[in-house]
């Protein structure tokens, strides 16, 4: 049996990251596509073989060609499109963030558990090699106990925070915060997939430097599991690039990146070891095969509903300063927000 998957949303991210996995996925099929935009949804069709688009999410979710579906649309839209997929019976796979907030998140795990229908998120890091190679390590011991765990974030000006017209990903109704939801959570779900839920989790968010109305600058404290201290940092408004995970323990030190291709580094009393794992052309391509050997009754994805809602969870908590309530719908109300008020009654952020 070959699992027949469907787009919605198919835009930049299904251009060689997600796309092209679903076809080249062993036991799986790329047959539909969807745009609202229906000229863009023939395109991508054409350009990739696909043999149906549509202009509407309901034309897809109602062909039965399509076994199972993937949400690729901005996540203001995730719930809303997965919960049609779920009304549909259809297995779904999310992109990330899973939502814009963690009730969101949770009206979403609760749909599927009930349907009895799978749901999956794109934190596919649990599935690329460098970060399998990283958790072996941290599950065989070779750092003894774990005292100390550190993530360092800086973006240089990937995306221009102070634009007359701002990209969705630092629009709240569309992204559900700034690009800490964006980003962050990519780190984020690889500490849970690393030492399961962090708990103790605070966290205070700011606009220092950004004419939009979200958070460009993130602290984040927290412990793991097993009780080691955890600080995070992230500053969308850097003039350098950082990208650093920290691991420390009683007998070595392991340090990787999120967004790089570097190799993992794993320091003992043996001295330094490097493992160069680079990622594949279609970076999503290891975690759809475990979504269909799963839909296949082979194995289990790494990256479930209930994970991903785990970050959204943490997430919430650490915006809550800035945001107030992460309540559905505080997204329509920015004048309400603690963090963007403090910000109106000192100087204007820089570029504004």
């Amino acid at each position: 049996m070959t699992i027949r998957w469907g787009i919605l949303g198919c835009g930049d991210v299904c251009e060689v990251k997600s796309g092209p996995a679903f076809q080249n996925a062993t036991g799986s099929e790329l047959v539909a596509v969807m745009r609202r935009d229906g000229a863009k949804a023939r395109d991508f069709a054409e350009r990739h073989a696909v043999p149906a688009w549509y202009d509407d999410a309901d034309g897809l979710l109602a062909d039965p060609r399509v076994d199972a579906v993937y949400v690729a649309a901005p996540p203001g839209s995730h719930a809303e499109l997965a919960l049609r997929a779920c009304a549909a019976r259809k297995p779904t796979y999310v992109e990330k963030p899973m939502a814009r907030n963690a009730a969101e998140c949770a009206q979403m795990v609760d749909a599927f558990a009930r349907a009895g229908v799978p749901l999956f998120v794109a934190y596919y890091r649990r599935a690329l090699p460098r970060f399998v190679k990283a958790k072996a390590l941290l599950d065989a011991g070779a750092l003894g106990t774990i005292t100390e765990v550190s993530c360092v974030f800086a973006n240089d000006g990937q995306l221009d925070l102070n634009a007359a017209d701002p990209p969705w990903r630092v629009r709240a109704a569309e992204a559900g915060a700034g690009l800490f939801l964006d980003l962050a959570s990519h780190s984020l779900d690889i500490l849970d997939f690393f030492f399961g839920p962090l708990v103790d989790v605070s966290g205070q968010a700011a606009n220092l430097a950004s004419s939009c109305d979200v958070e460009d600058r993130v602290l984040m404290n927290f412990h793991t599991a097993g009780g080691a201290l955890g600080t995070a940092s992230w500053n969308f408004a850097s003039s350098v690039r950082e990208d650093l995970i920290a691991i420390h323990g009683t007998a070595g030190t392991l340090r990787l990146t999120t967004f790089g291709n570097d190799p993992v580094v794993l320091e003992t009393g043996a001295g330094p070891e490097s493992f160069y794992l680079p990622n594949p052309r279609h970076i999503q391509q290891p975690l759809v095969q475990t979504i269909v050997d799963e839909l296949h009754g082979n194995g289990t994805c790494p990256s479930s509903g209930t994970s991903g809602a785990r970050t959204s969870a943490v997430m919430d908590r650490v915006l809550e300063s800035y945001y107030g309530s992460r309540e559905s719908g505080f997204w329509l109300h920015p004048e309400r927000w603690p963090g963007r008020r403090q910000r109106t009654l000192d100087e204007p952020p820089a570029g504004r």
